[in-house]
């Protein structure tokens, strides 16, 4: 249990600067829905479905290329770093000038000819954030756990109060008076250009606070082992890709299959995307999970109880992903509150979508299977498939059932992906996984969930009151079945 608490305790590091830093931006997620319409939201949320592909491309999968040769053949890790880290600044310089070509054409195909501002921004963004994706690696994989939790939350902590400045403070002093010393830096028609321009700024200066780790541009390029890691990693492209079609997909497409006017479908979409951000919870811990976990699977796998470990490691996974969602939609009369009144329109795809992030979580878990045995070609064609069930059921449900149908086919796609991605991990790289306790855990989670709904029309307590009960019935029947495994094992 010790490499168990060890893996916990790399997981609390990464996750306190994850939940810290995405907390402080989680309270943007208010500012954006109280200032601006769901139409004008849906406009945000459409780029940043874009940027998720974009960042797949940009980073070219070399991050976990870099995490599967640092050690290996004597390369030595900075070799591998300075590789990786030319290769993906070259390619990122090529991206931009590419941008700067179209940028005029591209800004009015997705229909923002009047805003090519809001293109070039974000490609801005999408680029140094790829850049950084290389020492932020490096970071992880010399478990300076500190030093990157530091910079994330320096760098969101910035993008929250530029925002602030820029939707709050400054258009009440341009109101109170236009010729200010504000008149200068802040143009009301901007509106919501102020978010792009917030995180653009703030991935700036995170750019600077790893200028030392940048020096390994220096340190030479092997063409080899470049060839090794393009083998490697291209794979890691498709999967990557495929993994932002299952999770970003659906905003690009409720955007242009939505059966209403196109004012409507931008309202739709923003109402689905703040109501997407009420599972971030599960997305904290899942993201938390993987940064320590990524590094720690590889460093681990010649250990003896490999496999052991990575049983018991889902099993508590899934523990604490349940109670994540249980906490959220048990007390969804609290967590409303984060997004505007307009937005709550959509809070019945909260429970879907917590689901399918649990599920996602569940599928990292397994996907160990193909990283251990470079089978990567093969957990390549898991998330194709997926990516496939997302496609064909967004097509279909989105005209029927609208951004309900879009929360289905997400939860569809990721329990799929993680069903297919244990079969095959039983013929690949076997692990004796407690399946039963799993699924027990989470029919566990979703029975007390529906007990919650029905005992709300029955008895007449207060719903804090009935949703704490129900959370404190989970932590004692987990705490008795573990507690009685352990005396078993002991």
């Amino acid at each position: 249990m010790s490499i168990i608490r060890k893996l916990a305790s790399q997981t609390a590091v990464y996750g306190l600067s994850s939940i810290f830093g995405r907390f402080l931006n989680y309270l943007l997620v208010p500012l954006y829905t109280y200032y601006f319409t769901a139409a004008e939201y849906g406009v945000v949320s459409e780029f940043y479905a874009y940027a998720g592909f974009f960042s797949v491309l940009l980073l070219f999968g070399f991050e976990t290329g870099y995490f599967r040769f640092r050690d290996k053949e004597r390369t030595g890790p900075d070799l591998a770093y300075s590789t990786a880290l030319i290769f993906v600044v070259l390619v990122n310089l090529g991206f931009f000038a590419l941008i700067l070509l179209i940028n005029t054409q591209l800004s009015a195909a997705l229909n923002y000819a009047n805003h090519p501002e809001y293109v070039l921004c974000f490609s801005l963004i999408l680029i140094l954030d790829a850049i950084a994706a290389i020492p932020f690696a490096r970071l992880r994989a010399e478990n300076r756990a500190f030093r990157f939790a530091g910079i994330k939350i320096f760098e969101i902590g910035i993008t929250v109060l530029l925002s602030l400045f820029f939707i709050i403070y400054c258009p009440k002093l341009y109101a109170a008076n236009p010729e200010s010393w504000i008149a200068p830096i802040y143009n009301p028609a901007i509106g919501i250009g102020y978010i792009f321009i917030a995180n653009l700024l703030a991935s700036g200066f995170k750019f600077l606070l790893l200028a030392p780790q940048l020096a390994g541009l220096a340190w030479g390029f092997d063409r080899a082992l470049f060839g090794r890691m393009v083998r490697y990693s291209l794979p890691m492209v498709v999967i990557g890709f495929a993994g932002i079609i299952n999770e970003m997909l659906d905003r690009v497409l409720l955007k242009y299959l939505l059966p209403y006017d196109a004012l409507t479908n931008m309202k739709m979409l923003g109402i689905y995307s703040a109501c997407y951000k009420l599972s971030i919870l599960m997305s904290l811990f899942i993201q938390a999970f993987r940064y320590a976990a990524e590094p720690f699977f590889f460093a681990y796998a010649g250990k003896s109880d490999a496999r052991q470990v990575y049983a018991v490691v889902l099993k508590f996974f899934v523990i604490f992903c349940v109670f994540i969602f249980l906490l959220v939609t048990l007390f969804i009369d609290f967590f409303k509150y984060f997004v505007g009144d307009e937005f709550r329109a959509g809070l019945e795809v909260v429970p879907i979508l917590l689901l399918a992030n649990l599920c996602l979580g569940i599928y990292i878990n397994l996907s160990i299977w193909y990283k251990l045995t470079d089978r990567t070609l093969m957990g390549a064609s898991v998330s194709l498939a997926g990516a496939a069930l997302t496609i064909m059921l967004n097509i279909w449900w989105i005209p029927l059932f609208g951004y309900v149908g879009s929360a289905w086919a997400t939860l569809a796609c990721y329990g799929s992906m993680a069903i297919l991605s244990y079969l095959l991990g039983r013929k690949y790289y076997p692990v004796n996984y407690n399946v039963k306790r799993v699924l027990g855990y989470i029919g566990l989670g979703i029975g007390l969930y529906f007990a919650h709904e029905q005992l709300l029309m029955i008895i007449a307590w207060q719903p804090w009151l009935l949703a704490s009960a129900l959370m404190l019935i989970y932590i004692l029947i987990t705490l008795l079945c573990e507690g009685r495994q352990q005396r078993r094992l002991g």
